[in-house]
């Protein structure tokens, strides 16, 4: 008779004697990779305390991935978003959690991140195609309008509503309430678009709703950064003397315009190298992340407009062009959110939600409401982005954490208790906010499940491999 095999961790069952590439479907397989892991970078930690930091950062990188390629694996088999888990694995190993990779370690890898959020914002922009948006372009307005308008509202009135008592307000006059009611108002109706765009690619969903919650993410973004501008000059004109610094909001729309105007020309000095070298699709790719990143630095403009905007030229100028860096960025996408993702984690800070955890439980829940309501209200595009199109618009990032430095300068007399309040409440929309697209992408029709799977990369036999191409 046939002996029937065990697994030879557990000796449990023959369901985990799959063929190789299945294996890590054992339980005790992922769990002694974490472990092992986690305990080969404590000792790493522990003996480069005092090392290079680029040394040390190069070090950190790897581990990273290696957490994320393994957390996102098994969020696969539990059917949870892969953005999710590659958030998570950087704020569990980074410094907000078990503090495996440290706070420098993470701020000296912010180009790399950069450079990965100007890739995916600008996959981003090459979605927003003319000929695709402009029969929509009235609906899509109205639903951008909709989901701006009722958070803001909302927001604003209940902060002002309860300023008596609220943290930041209760020792200050009413008048002083309104601009910080205005700020946060503001910042609940910001979206991110590179969170949508990673639940997109990840479950591949092309179709009408993911295609409108795309555009309306952007739109959001761009309408946000003038109404934020707006508020700061209204705020000045009701608040006391030195509340409120308005050169701030004018430095903002200049950087509006400084970044849509550069990231054109990068678009079409993208397009022209490719049209002169098409073999070089790959080098193309990378030098339009590290530009972009290096141009927002240097001018200090936003790198996320700037590769936004570029994409929506190449895209809609450049078709054959636009085309093949579509293409290239699809097949090598899975990577580079993988590596953004996770260091977005790992550099989450959320440590207000200590002092004021109902507070922003509060704030978070009016902007959903808001979200959800205000969806229906405007009408859309389709039904479903009016039923579901709030979960989608959850996510926050990018510009809402520029925005939350902004507020730190802009009103000079709270400083860093606003700048910590919004970016704890960042950092709940970023961790719920896959979730929840996921969850509008299934009820939409949309969601395909283990699309991407194919071109995702396995650990094999319980050991540990780093991920290719990453």
């Amino acid at each position: 008779m046939r002996e029937r095999h065990r697994c030879k961790i557990t000796g449990a069952s023959p369901r985990c004697q799959k063929p190789f590439a299945h294996r890590d479907s054992c339980p005790m397989r992922w769990v002694m990779s974490f472990v092992a892991l986690g305990l080969i970078m404590a000792v790493v930690h522990r003996l480069t305390a005092g090392g290079l930091l680029e040394a040390r950062a190069t070090l950190a990188l790897g581990f990273l991935v290696l957490v994320a390629h393994l957390a996102g694996g098994l969020a696969a088999r539990a059917r949870l978003p892969r953005v999710t888990a590659y958030l998570l694995a950087g704020f569990c190993v980074g410094p907000p959690w078990l503090g495996l990779v440290r706070a420098d370690e993470v701020h000296s890898l912010g180009f790399i991140a950069d450079a990965a959020a100007a890739l995916i914002a600008f996959t981003v922009g090459t979605e927003l195609r003319r000929d695709t948006l402009r029969p929509d372009a009235v609906p899509l307005l109205r639903a951008t309008a909709g989901s701006i308008v009722v958070p803001f509202v909302l927001v604003t009135l209940v902060t002002l509503s309860v300023s008596p008592w609220f943290p930041i307000t209760v020792h200050q006059p009413f008048r002083d309430a309104i601009p910080v009611a205005l700020a946060l108002g503001t910042l609940a109706a910001a979206s991110s678009p590179t969170l949508t765009m990673a639940m997109i690619e990840e479950h591949d969903a092309r179709g009408p709703f993911a295609r409108a919650l795309l555009s309306v993410t952007v739109a959001k973004d761009v309408a946000v950064i003038v109404l934020f501008s707006l508020v700061l000059v209204v705020g000045r004109t009701v608040a006391s003397a030195g509340t409120v610094n308005t050169g701030v909001g004018w430095a903002l729309l200049g950087r509006l315009g400084g970044s849509a105007a550069a990231g054109a020309l990068l678009g079409v000095g993208v397009a022209r190298y490719l049209h002169l070298a098409r073999r070089w699709t790959l080098v193309a790719l990378v030098a339009l992340a590290f530009l972009a990143t290096q141009i927002a630095r240097l001018l200090d403009l936003e790198t996320l407009l700037i590769a936004v905007t570029g994409g929506i030229v190449v895209a809609n100028v450049f078709r054959v062009e636009g085309d093949e860096l579509v293409q290239r960025l699809r097949q090598h996408a899975l990577p580079v959110y993988l590596v953004f993702f996770v260091l977005l984690g790992a550099g989450l800070q959320i440590g207000a939600l200590q002092d004021w955890l109902w507070w922003i439980v509060l704030l978070v829940g009016l902007r959903v409401w808001g979200l959800r309501y205000g969806l229906r209200w405007a009408g859309s595009v389709t039904p479903a982005l009016a039923r579901e199109g709030w979960l989608g618009l959850i996510s926050q990032g990018g510009i809402a954490l520029s925005l939350a430095a902004a507020a730190r300068g802009a009103f000079p007399e709270w400083k860093v208790s606003l700048e910590a309040l919004i970016v704890a409440m960042i950092g709940v929309h970023e961790l719920v906010g896959p979730v929840c697209a996921r969850l509008a992408l299934a009820r939409a029709g949309e969601l395909k499940e283990g699309a991407r799977s194919a071109n995702s990369p396995d650990v094999g036999g319980g050991v540990v491999a780093a991920a290719g191409g990453v």
